[in-house]
């Protein structure tokens, strides 16, 4: 059974794999309104790692993602922003 830190180590791995520098520093940038792809990275490896194994982003369509990013925001108590974040990380990395 994989730890949530090996989750987290390999979903930033994954990260780093599609070519992201996921720095707390980047992070922290962006539109506070929109979705950003860097902290949704960040946020989907502090995150969905916890309760999850690390998915290859392109396991669902756009739709569905954003779907199970939804349903998940209330299970793992996720803010708006995190939310839109880490929609866009997903459907982008797709």
């Amino acid at each position: 059974m994989k730890t949530a830190t090996s989750n987290r180590v390999l979903a930033l791995a994954l990260a780093a794999g599609l070519g992201l520098s996921v720095t707390a520093q980047a992070a922290e940038q962006g539109d506070a309104k929109e979705g950003d792809f860097l902290r949704g990275a960040k946020a989907w490896a502090d995150n969905c790692t916890r309760c999850h194994n690390v998915r290859d982003p392109k396991e669902l369509r756009d739709d569905q993602w954003k779907t199970t990013v939804f349903h998940m925001r209330v299970r793992g108590g996720l803010t708006g922003q995190q939310t839109r974040d880490i929609i866009k990380f997903l459907q982008e990395s797709n």
